[in-house]
């Protein structure tokens, strides 16, 4: 539904409405929204039954429909279940939920200790938060576990990217970094835009608006569009993807690789596999059961590849749209592998069904503001047009901030805020240290009390272990403006100096104030000291 509506100016708690032209926008239904959640959870279900078969096959595949066992029915999908720890945890905190909540869960509740699981799963456990866990001595990190998480924060905020890749942001940094944030960013974008957006080739546009253009994801993306322009099979496509992106992930078990495709870096799956799906995208042509049997077919990470695409496309079609042929042999069963079951921080739903009533009933806690419970029609606002892309909320500011503004420098990067500020610091040439060397920090803040808000004076104090030093000294200012018309962010150098390690992990603390405001922030800067 469609319905024109007057454009506004929101000034602090006043609302002052200008109608300087017809703008409009766009609504579902809660029945047309419920229908598009639960087309993708089945189609997360299908696809990652279709596909499982032909994980980690670095050959070819002429996928027609289900090769498995029927007797088994659906089959188990970490691509699923970590979504469903997710769900929980979104449920008990609600939009607060963030990476250090995420974090908890992560480790009370996912069993597996592979690859990018495993070394986040580490990580935290040695006491390293989010984002530095994601990436610090993480080979995966560029890997596929992120971006097959990304369904829910997408149904938590349908037609609303611009809110959910904030969540997605959260979400993989606890054990990816670089390639592995931006494709999870870039599948949450796509997936709740596809609530508003039907047409394929202006979804992925969307989705790229919000990860850098130079990244691997986009890369690959641009290539296997690139490749269906140039009229190849999409075979042949495949392998020109491969071969100018290669990835590890058809190759860890040897099998046979026919097409002599390359061996990418080890845990350097992200951008290949993202590559696919959108191939498999593209020359489905829109087709659900072309575009997932193209995906199976091209293998790699194939349960991955075509569970997302049939998520994607379940969101378009909805659950009616989906066909019938796909829905029998698998049912609405919900089969898991990779949860700790006995965790009483879980409450795991045992069907599709389920999962979907949970998603519904979560969401108006995501979409404040454009969607109203009480209402008598009760439809959801969706962005339109530019809106679904990245873009700046603010205006009147220097340099108008993006999305792709809020990326950590680097995953070694340590982040605080409170109602008025975000701080981070990032440690620009790594968290190891020994004594006597030297670390750049740099620290970047904004301000957050609001478009019109408070110019701040921070008050900065370090605390230091024995022994060290820092060539600011240990009590500095930095002003920070506001955004309505300044820039609404300072930026400022230290170089810290060890001294003698006190443990494993020397903590370093940073305590910020805002001259006048009661809220404290506490940001520990982490150093591995190692042998």
């Amino acid at each position: 539904m469609t319905v024109p509506k007057p454009s506004f100016i929101l000034i602090e708690n006043l609302k002052l409405y200008v109608i300087k032209e017809a703008v409009y926008m766009k609504t579902i239904s809660k029945e047309e929204y419920r229908n598009k959640v639960y087309g993708c959870w089945l189609g997360k279900n299908i696809g990652g039954t279709l596909g499982a078969p032909f994980e980690a096959c670095r050959e070819v595949h002429d996928v027609e429909y289900y090769t498995h066992n029927f007797s088994e029915g659906v089959l188990p999908n970490d691509d699923l279940d970590l979504q469903l720890s997710w769900l929980c945890a979104a449920e008990r905190f609600g939009n607060s939920v963030n990476a250090k909540i995420l974090a908890e869960y992560w480790v009370s509740t996912i069993v597996p200790n592979w690859a990018e699981y495993g070394v986040g799963k580490n990580n935290l456990r040695f006491g390293l938060e989010p984002p530095v866990s994601g990436g610090f001595c993480n080979a995966f990190k560029d890997s596929n576990g992120s971006w097959i998480r990304s369904e829910l924060w997408a149904c938590l905020m349908p037609g609303h990217p611009e809110l959910a890749v904030r969540y997605a942001l959260q979400d993989a940094m606890i054990d990816h970094a670089d390639e592995g944030i931006y494709a999870e960013v870039f599948t949450t974008a796509l997936e709740s835009a596809a609530f508003a957006v039907t047409d394929y080739e202006e979804l992925i546009q969307i989705g790229l608006s919000y990860i850098p253009a130079d990244c691997g994801i986009a890369k690959a993306v641009r290539l296997a569009i690139e490749c269906y322009h140039d009229h190849l099979t999409w075979k042949e496509a495949r392998i020109r993807l491969l071969t100018q992106i290669p990835g590890s992930f058809g190759g860890q078990l040897r099998l046979p690789n026919p097409d002599n495709l390359p061996q990418g870096p080890w845990g350097y799956d992200a951008p290949s596999n993202i590559g696919l799906t959108v191939l498999a995208w593209y020359y489905g042509e829109g087709d659900f059961s072309k575009s997932i049997c193209i995906a199976a077919g091209c293998g790699e990470d194939g349960d991955c590849t075509t569970a997302t695409l049939g998520s994607v496309m379940g969101i378009i079609l909805g659950a009616s749209g989906i066909p019938e042929k796909w829905l029998k042999p698998i049912g609405d069963e919900i089969k898991t592998c990779s949860l700790n079951l006995q965790s009483s921080m879980l409450k795991v739903p045992k069907t599709v069904t389920e999962l979907t009533n949970r998603t519904s009933c979560l969401m108006p806690s995501f979409m404040t503001g454009y969607f109203d419970l009480y209402s008598s029609g009760a439809e959801i606002v969706l962005n339109t047009d530019k809106e679904l892309y990245d873009h700046p909320i603010r205006d009147w500011t220097i340099k108008p901030p993006f999305f792709t503004d809020e990326y950590p420098e680097n995953f070694q990067t340590f982040i605080g805020e409170n109602a008025i500020m975000k701080l981070q610091v990032s440690v620009t040439e790594g968290i190891r240290i020994h004594e006597g060397e030297t670390r750049q920090l740099k620290l970047h803040a904004e301000n957050i009390s609001g478009f019109v808000g408070d110019p701040l004076w921070l008050k900065l104090k370090w605390f230091l272990p024995e022994g060290w030093s820092i060539d600011t000294g240990t009590n500095t200012a930095l002003f920070l403006n506001q955004y309505h018309c300044g820039s609404g962010n300072a930026s400022a150098v230290a170089q810290i100096t060890a001294g003698p390690a006190d443990g494993a992990i020397t903590t370093v603390l940073l305590e910020v104030t805002a001259a006048g405001r009661p809220g404290r922030i506490y940001i520990p800067i982490q150093f591995v000291c190692e042998a």
